[in-house]
């Protein structure tokens, strides 16, 4: 059980990015318990338990049964999740957020892949509603305050939005397939643009 925490303990460190000393900054505990810990020579139990837990974000529980597990098709169908922007583009945030949420921590790569997605999607779906926006302004703009009612215009401004949008739903579909088949392969994701909305 020694062994088992103290490399839960250690990998959970590496994988928040916090050296040794940042980890005994943030929980409050000298550098020397860390390195017993991580070395298996000491447990951390009460308060240093909780200490180290709220450090990493977990209940003392989930550090105490935590294991990480590999599991790419775990990780194929949450990248394939966020298919569903194409119904609705709100559903590809919510859908792998309900699937991220439920093994949050539990297998290997899901954090990092999960944010990368949403991060994504966010991004998309902010500049669709931008760019559907814009065309609703310009069409009231032309429409009202011109007092200019031509079919035309009012066409031509909608088929450019159409392809416009056309072109934004290709490119959310192409970087999920790619990044699908990336992890089949064992790479990481890349999805681009994104925005850091989830940290």
């Amino acid at each position: 059980m020694k062994n088992e925490l103290a490399n839960r303990v250690k990998d959970l460190r590496i994988r928040k990015g916090f050296s040794q000393e940042e980890l005994s900054e943030k929980a409050g505990l000298s550098l020397r318990t860390i390195q017993r810990i991580e070395n298996g020579e000491t447990e951390p139990r009460g308060d240093s338990l909780k200490r180290l837990a709220q450090s990493f974000g977990v209940t003392p529980d989930e550090m105490v049964d935590w294991t990480v597990q590999e599991d790419r098709g775990f990780l194929l169908s949450l990248n394939l999740s966020s298919l569903s922007f194409l119904p609705f583009p709100l559903l590809g945030i919510l859908v792998p957020l309900i699937i991220w949420i439920s093994k949050k921590g539990k297998i290997q790569n899901v954090d990092k892949l999960a944010k990368d997605i949403l991060n994504f999607q966010i991004t998309w779906t902010m500049i669709l509603l931008i760019g559907y926006g814009c065309l609703i302004a310009v069409l009231v703009f032309k429409m009202h305050i011109l007092d200019d009612s031509t079919g035309s215009f009012i066409g031509s401004k909608l088929m450019m939005y159409l392809i416009l949008l056309k072109a934004m739903y290709a490119y959310n579909l192409i970087f999920i397939l790619l990044n699908t088949h990336r992890i089949y392969k064992g790479k990481e994701s890349r999805y681009f643009p994104k925005i850091r909305f989830v940290r």
